[in-house]
């Protein structure tokens, strides 16, 4: 199985490893070339661009991708970069990181598929302050 990661910060570069252990072939995307370091060791392919450049998406080969992680630092960067990788590149399973919990749902609703780790948060910190582990 093949994927691409596109962001390759805390997020990102996490997911690669998690990808590469699993025994995927992972190439992943980043604007900066430092953020390489943050895969050391590295087995799959880095690509250096922006994840919107139709030219650095082919390098990455995303063409030939059965799946796709989108997790740069912007929701609307992530949004569209996800939209084309499913429209235009049809790759079977994108998965695009939303910050924002309310722009998650709205393109949760409309096909897409959104993580939301800022939902996530907060429906953790609800439930450790509500939930019945205090005696008294």
């Amino acid at each position: 199985m093949r994927a691409v990661v596109i962001g390759c910060g805390r997020t990102g570069s996490e997911v690669a490893k998690g990808l590469v252990d699993a025994g995927w072939e992972v190439t992943v995307v980043d604007e900066s070339e430092d953020a390489l370091a943050r895969l050391v060791p590295w087995s799959g392919e880095f690509v250096v661009g922006h994840g919107m450049d139709a030219t650095v998406l082919d390098r990455a080969r995303v063409q030939d991708a059965d799946a796709a992680v989108v997790s740069t630092d912007g929701d609307n960067t992530n949004i569209v970069i996800g939209q084309v990788l499913r429209l235009r590149y049809e790759i079977p399973e994108v998965v695009v990181r939303v910050l924002d919990p309310r722009r998650a749902a709205f393109y949760a609703e409309r096909g897409m598929d959104t993580v939301c780790p800022t939902q996530t948060a907060i429906s953790a910190l609800v439930e450790a302050v509500t939930s019945s582990r205090r005696a008294g």
